[in-house]
C-alpha cells in the first residue's frame, strides 16, 4: 500500500488548488474513494498513470501566472514595447457560457498592472488589436460562436483578431478558425486571426494514431461497451497501438491503453447510472458528432472540461475526481451576486 498512498499524496498534490474557493480539490480521501470504483486490479495502474498524466494536463493557478507573465513579454507577438502594443489592444469579453475568459482576463490585468501601471479595462481606446483570451479550446464551438456573434455585432470592418489559449486542441483550432472566417465573409468584414497557445494538442480524426487525447486501440471485452457500440450509428475509429502521442503525455502506450480501456467501461457505466446526462456527453468526453468521446485530459485550476472522460467528472451515484461546475452554475452564481449587490 506504500506505493498506493505515495501516488495518492502525489496527485493530491499537483492538484491541490482545484476549485479551491469551492473546497472540490481532490484530497486523498477523495483520490482514494474514486479509484475505488475501478476493479481492484487495475487500481494502482491507473493511479501510476493518473501521476504521471496530470503532471503534464493539470493548470494550476501559479502555472497560468507563468504562462500569463510569459504572453505579456513574448516578443514574437508584442515586439519590442510590451506596455505600448498592451495598450493598444481591445480584450474581448464575450464569452457566452463559463467563466474562463473573465478569470483569465482578471489574472492576465495584474500582470500588466504590475509591469504597465495600467489594467486590462484601460486599454484599447484606439485599438490595434483584439485579444480573444481564455484557458483552454476543445472542439472549438464556445470560441466560433462567441467571435461570430461578435463579427456580426460588434466588429470594425478590418480587424486584427489574436485568440490565446494555454491549451488548443488541432482540431478544434481548424473547425472554428474556418468557421469564423466564413463569418467574417457572410459580414463582408476583413478579420485576421492569429492563434496562440503554451501547448497544443493534436486530435484530429485523421492523424488519431498520433492524437495526444483517448482514442482506443480496441473495444473492450465488456459487454455494456459493446452494447453502447451496437448501437452507434457508425463504428469509432480505433488507434493503432504503439503511440504515446507528440506531447508525451502519457508513460508509455500501455498506460495510455489503460485508461482508454478503463475510462470507457467507467464511461459506459455512468451512463447508464445517470440518466441526467445528455446524448452529447459521451463516455470518454462531451462530443457532438458521434463518437465514443473527445478524450481529453485537460484540467485547470477553475475547472474540468466535459470534454475530459465522464469518469473524471460525473457524479451522482459517480464519484467524481473533478467534480465540475456548469455554465448553469456561474449564471446563478453570478446572478446572486447582482442581487447582493442591489440596493433595495
Amino acid at each position: 500500500m506504500a506505493e498506493q498512498d505515495d501516488l495518492i499524496a502525489s496527485i493530491a498534490a499537483t492538484t491541490a488548488d482545484y476549485r479551491e474557493a469551492d473546497g472540490e480539490a481532490p484530497t486523498p480521501e477523495r483520490i482514494e474513494r474514486w479509484v475505488g470504483q475501478f476493479d481492484a486490479a487495475v487500481q494502482l495502474p491507473i493511479l501510476r498513470e493518473m501521476d504521471h498524466v496530470l503532471k503534464r494536463t493539470y493548470f494550476s493557478r501559479d502555472g497560468t501566472r507563468k504562462f500569463l507573465a510569459g504572453l505579456f513579454q513574448t516578443e514574437k507577438l508584442v515586439g519590442e514595447d510590451p506596455c505600448a502594443f498592451w495598450k493598444g489592444v481591445k480584450f474581448l469579453d464575450i464569452q457566452g457560457g463559463g467563466a474562463s475568459q473573465k478569470e483569465m482576463l482578471a489574472l492576465f490585468s495584474k500582470v500588466l498592472e504590475k509591469q504597465c501601471r495600467f489594467e486590462a479595462a484601460d486599454c484599447g481606446a484606439a485599438p490595434h488589436a483584439f485579444v480573444y483570451l481564455d484557458d483552454a479550446i476543445f472542439t472549438g464551438n464556445r470560441v466560433r460562436r462567441d467571435l461570430e456573434t461578435w463579427i456580426a455585432e460588434q466588429a470594425p470592418a478590418e480587424a486584427k483578431v489574436h485568440v490565446i489559449t494555454i491549451a488548443l486542441h488541432s482540431g478544434g483550432q481548424y473547425y472554428a478558425n474556418g468557421k469564423i472566417k466564413e463569418a467574417a465573409r457572410a459580414a463582408g468584414k476583413s478579420i485576421d486571426l492569429t492563434w496562440w497557445r503554451a501547448i497544443e494538442l493534436e486530435d484530429r480524426r485523421a492523424h488519431t494514431t498520433t492524437s495526444d487525447v483517448l482514442r482506443p486501440v480496441a473495444i473492450p471485452d465488456d459487454e455494456g461497451v459493446k452494447a453502447y457500440v451496437g448501437a452507434m450509428r457508425y463504428q469509432p475509429n480505433l488507434r493503432t497501438a504503439g503511440h504515446v502521442g507528440g506531447n508525451g503525455i502519457f508513460s508509455s502506450d500501455a498506460g495510455r491503453q489503460l485508461l482508454e480501456s478503463e475510462f470507457l467501461k467507467a464511461g459506459v457505466r455512468i451512463r447508464q447510472m445517470c440518466p441526467h446526462l445528455n446524448q452529447y456527453q459521451r463516455p470518454l468526453g462531451n462530443m457532438i458528432l458521434e463518437t465514443l468521446g473527445f478524450g481529453s485530459l485537460i484540467v485547470t485550476f477553475r475547472n474540468c472540461p466535459n470534454n475530459a472522460p465522464l469518469a473524471l467528472w460525473a457524479g451522482d451515484p459517480w464519484y467524481p475526481l473533478f467534480p465540475r461546475t456548469t455554465n448553469s452554475d456561474t449564471s446563478l452564481r453570478r446572478f446572486m451576486a447582482m442581487l447582493a449587490q442591489e440596493d433595495f
